[in-house]
Order: structure tokens, then C-alpha cells, then sequence
């Protein structure tokens, strides 16, 4: 993606139009660039496809793990290697552990884990 003033380049209304999903790559990349200490992403690979948020999430890794990062994310993809997972549910904690301990537990994470997982491979059926 080409943009005429980088990262500075105004979006939206009178500036150019981006998608989604653009909006958002461009919006972690100018969070990024800023070093902050804390990184707060919230619901910022809703409009991206499963595969390039797997891609993006790869690509920024290495920026996540450096500062206290905090990712709200209705995407169990987006979260399940994150050190802590805090499950929420009208507006309450309901679970709280690793991936890999809320999936043991066999509650709502699992359930709603085996759904999306569900929902992908329908998906890719469908696309196949």
C-alpha cells in the first residue's frame, strides 16, 4: 500500500480512502512507530481476513512481546498466544488463564474457540 505523505498521510473523509482493513494495518503501524510503552490494540483485526491477520500478527510479534501490550479482540486467533487471556462476558470476568489452560477448562473460551474454528473450516469448504 502506497501512501502520497507515509504514515502521515490524512485518512478518511477528506483524505484518501482506505478499507477496513487498510485503516487498520495503517493505524498499528502508526502505533508502532510511536514506541509506546503500553500498546493498546482494541478489536484492530476485525476487518482483516484470517489469513492476513495471521500475517500481520507474525509480522508484529517481536513489537508485542517488547512492552505491556493490551488486546481486545473478539478473534480467539488474535489473542491465544498471549501470556494472559481475560474472558469477559457482560461485562464481568469470567475466565482467566493461558490458551492453552482456558481450553482445558471446557468453558465458554473453549466453546466459543471450537465454534470460530468451526466457522474457518466451513469457510475454507466452501472457498475449496
Amino acid at each position: 500500500m502506497e501512501l502520497k505523505d507515509g504514515y502521515s498521510t490524512v485518512i478518511g473523509e477528506r483524505g484518501i480512502t482506505l478499507s477496513g482493513g487498510q485503516k487498520q494495518r495503517v493505524s498499528i503501524a502508526r502505533a508502532l512507530i510511536c514506541e509506546p510503552s503500553i500498546l493498546i490494540l482494541d478489536d484492530a483485526l476485525s476487518a482483516v481476513d484470517a489469513q492476513t491477520e495471521r500475517t500481520i500478527l507474525n509480522l508484529i510479534r517481536k513489537e508485542i512481546e517488547k512492552r505491556t501490550s493490551i488486546i481486545i479482540a473478539h478473534r480467539i486467533s488474535t489473542v491465544k498466544d498471549c501470556d494472559n487471556i481475560i474472558v469477559i462476558e457482560d461485562g464481568s470476568i469470567i475466565e482467566q488463564g493461558t490458551h492453552s489452560q482456558l481450553i482445558k477448562n471446557k468453558g465458554y473460551y473453549s466453546r466459543l474457540y471450537d465454534l470460530q474454528r468451526l466457522a474457518e473450516d466451513l469457510k475454507a469448504e466452501k472457498e475449496a
